[in-house]
């Protein structure tokens, strides 16, 4: 009777990977380090950013038995927790997470993606300063109206410190809020 209970046990999950035709292999380095350098070496899910992170399959791994970037994902513990197991975020929604860090990484700058995340982690927010010097590298946040420079509309104050020193407010236009809803809910940014 033990030996039949004993047969009918399922597998944990590793003993059931670990057969001679179904050995999962490592994530290669190179194509790790291309995941995390993707999301920042951060939780890809855009309202949490946390560290340290795990690599993801979208699709899991025992569906596709391949490890292929756009099936793969950075996130951090928790996060991959609620995805894998407990089944709070679903697969289109981890699919579209994916889908929008490739458009923020080609389109947006290091500061761009940085005044994105300030306005995910602050949402009552609706402008920010920053140095004047750095509407160059704020270009894409302004072309794609985003963003918007407040001078000029009676918003904005120039601060100078013996010359050396102004800034700059930048509102949040309608489009660039509507642009940070859906990137924390998932839904496909343009």
């Amino acid at each position: 009777m033990a030996e039949e209970k004993a047969r009918k046990r399922k597998l944990p999950r590793s003993e059931s990977l670990n057969t001679a035709s179904s050995v999962r292999p490592a994530i290669p380095r190179p194509l790790e380090r291309d995941v995390l350098v993707e999301a920042g070496h951060r939780c890809a899910i855009p309202t949490c950013k946390q560290t340290p992170v795990q690599i993801a399959h979208i699709i899991p791994w025992e569906i596709v038995r391949e490890h292929t970037f756009d099936n793969l994902i950075a996130l951090c513990p928790n996060c991959h927790e609620r995805y894998d197991k407990r089944h709070e975020i679903d697969r289109k929604a981890m699919m579209q997470y994916k889908a929008n860090l490739s458009v923020i990484n080609q389109r947006y700058g290091d500061l761009e993606k940085r005044v994105l995340e300030y306005f995910v982690e602050h949402p009552n927010e609706d402008h920010i300063w920053l140095p004047s010097s750095f509407e160059i590298l704020l270009l894409y946040l302004l072309k794609d109206g985003l963003l918007v420079d407040a001078i000029g509309r009676g918003f904005s104050i120039n601060i100078s410190i013996s010359d050396t020193f102004s800034r700059k407010r930048y509102n949040l236009t309608s489009k660039g809020k509507e642009f940070i809803q859906k990137w924390i809910h998932a839904k496909a940014i343009e």
